[in-house]
Order: structure tokens, then C-alpha cells, then sequence
């Protein structure tokens, strides 16, 4: 694809048109470096949600469920507020996701469309200065989380192990700052070993579930927050703070309802 962007394409004089352009962009949004600069190929892999009233909704749900399982363990709510307020920070995403597997919640993607040249340089910037511009999944990354998303399924984890993975997940003592770390770092021993536990009589005959367990329970943390927020949410909740909302609704500050 990107052999036959306007950009890298072999027809010379198409490039020097595309980069006339460009530098006529550039000037109008007050000198923007080449990194901030996008070829075209690249805006054809943007994607959004295909069907993003229901697929919001569904993760909208999921997020209640998230925010509901810290709510009901006790250990969570012993931690300092500091504490809470960290691996909430760290571990929202991981654990999302994991709701996601768990909830059985597929979507579908489709590219943007790029917007037009034109418009934009007869716009001149002013849609860029009424409001901030709004980043979008690429297709790439979608396709990373697809995957990951995927694997999780190919386990068919039973309720307990989700649970109890989840728990593994959420009590995270290598998160910086963290002043009960000690205290984390046996809550997820904890977790760990009921997890195995409960492993044995469900797949006695699987020695290398547990490991493998942990080991895609890793690749969730690869998943960046700025993704999950764009693609799920930010057509939701606009330009707001996902994590502050997710405080306010983990501590019922104001109450706030996430819906599309």
C-alpha cells in the first residue's frame, strides 16, 4: 500500500503536487515539524468501530463489571487511597480486556476515510482550532489486539480462573510509587495460588496451563490505554480523562453513568 501512496508513488509529478500541498498544510496549522505529518497511506489505515453504538455499549457494560470486582474485594479497599488510585492507573486496561474475553464481546473495524486535501487547505486549520484533534486506532493495532484477544479465547478459561486471574492481575507490586507493596506482593501470591489450585482438578492433565496462563495474561499489559480509549471510548466520553471517570465511578464521587 504505501508503494502506491501519492507520497512514495513512482508518478513524479503527483509527489511534487503532494508535497506542494503539504507545505501549504504545514504553513496553514503554524508550522508543523515533518513528524507530526502524515502520508496518506498511513490515513488509509485509520480504522473506527464499525458499529460503535453497540460495540460502546458492550464496553460500557464490561467497564461497570471491571469497576464492580474492585468494589466487592475487601484487600483493594484495605490499601491506602494512593495504592487504589495507582493500580487503578496501571491495571485498568489488563483487566478490561480480560472482561472482554470473558463477556464473549467481538467487534469489527473499518478504515476511515482520509480527509480531503483539499478541504483542508481551504479550511486553512480552523477545524484543527475549534477543537483538539482526535487520534484514531490504526488498523495494525487493532489487529495486535484482535490477536491478543484471540489467544485468551483459544484457553476457554472457566469463571474461577478468570477471577482469580483477574486478582493476580489487579495486585501488581512492580507498579512505581506504591507504598504497600509488600502487602500488594501477597495479595497476588495469593491469587497466584488459587489460581493454580483450581487449576489441577479442571485440566489435571495440563501441567503448562498455569504458566501459559500467565504468560497471555503478560501480553494484555502490551496494549496501550490511548488505544482502548480511542477505539472504545472516546466517542463516549469525548476529550474527558478515562481514568479520572473511572475513579469518580469506582468511588462513587459523582455518580457519573458511562453511556453511549
Amino acid at each position: 500500500d504505501c508503494e502506491r501512496c501519492q507520497c512514495h508513488g513512482e508518478d513524479k509529478r503527483t509527489a511534487i503536487l503532494y508535497t506542494l500541498l503539504s507545505q501549504n498544510l504545514t504553513h496553514g496549522r503554524g508550522g508543523r515539524s515533518p513528524a507530526h505529518q502524515h502520508c496518506l497511506c498511513h490515513q488509509r489505515r485509520t480504522v473506527c468501530l464499525r458499529t460503535p453504538h453497540v460495540t460502546c455499549q458492550a464496553a460500557s457494560n464490561v467497564l461497570v463489571k471491571t469497576i464492580s470486582f474492585m468494589k466487592n474485594l475487601p484487600s483493594f479497599h484495605l490499601l491506602p487511597r494512593e495504592d487504589q488510585l495507582l493500580l487503578l492507573d496501571s491495571c485498568w486496561v489488563p483487566l478490561f480486556l480480560l472482561g472482554l474475553v470473558q463477556e464473549m464481546v467481538t467487534f469489527e473495524v473499518m478504515e476511515t476515510p482520509a480527509p480531503s486535501m483539499l478541504k483542508k487547505i481551504l479550511l486553512d486549520g480552523q477545524s484543527e482550532r475549534q477543537e483538539p484533534e482526535r487520534t484514531q486506532p490504526t488498523l495494525a493495532a487493532v489487529q495486535r489486539l484482535q490477536c491478543c484477544l484471540n489467544t485468551f479465547w483459544s484457553l476457554d478459561l472457566s469463571p474461577k480462573e478468570y477471577a482469580y486471574l483477574k486478582g493476580a492481575i489487579l495486585f501488581n507490586p512492580d507498579v512505581p510509587g506504591l507504598r504497600a507493596s509488600l502487602y500488594i506482593e501477597s495479595l497476588q501470591r495469593e491469587a497466584q495460588r488459587a489460581l493454580q489450585e483450581v487449576l489441577q482438578p479442571l485440566h489435571p492433565e495440563d501441567q503448562g496451563r498455569f504458566a501459559r496462563i500467565l504468560l497471555i495474561a503478560s501480553t494484555l499489559k502490551s496494549i496501550p490505554p490511548a488505544l482502548i480509549t480511542d477505539l472504545f471510548f472516546r466517542p463516549v466520553i469525548g476529550n474527558a480523562d478515562i481514568v479520572e471517570l473511572i475513579a469518580e465511578m469506582l468511588y462513587e464521587i459523582t455518580g457519573r453513568q458511562l453511556a453511549p
